[in-house]
């Protein structure tokens, strides 16, 4: 799994990096269903957190939330993210 994490609009500093990097750990259990997450933070008042995951097979989700504290928008983007991602991996699971 190729992790992108970019900020736009402010320079993201290394405890937030870690901060990101200690909650994708989250998702380590999809290493083997994940090609690429790209992750956008914007600040503009409040932070907004924009993923895009590229699944190996083919599918593409997206996954945004925003909030005026950045763990908090954190912690909501990483509760849909490995919601959508456990999703996929029923719907693929399914299928074979």
């Amino acid at each position: 799994m190729n992790i992108s994490t970019s900020a736009v609009g402010f320079v993201l500093d290394e405890d937030q990096q870690a901060l990101v990097n200690k909650k994708l750990e989250r998702i380590k259990y999809a290493d083997d269903l994940v090609v690429d997450l790209i992750v956008k933070i914007k600040e503009d008042k409040k932070y907004f957190f924009e993923t895009t995951v590229n699944f190996r097979w083919g599918a593409v989700a997206h996954v945004s939330a925003d909030d005026y504290d950045f763990s908090a928008c954190l912690n909501k983007m990483m509760d849909v993210l490995d919601l959508k991602i456990k999703k996929e991996k029923d719907k693929i699971q399914q299928k074979v």
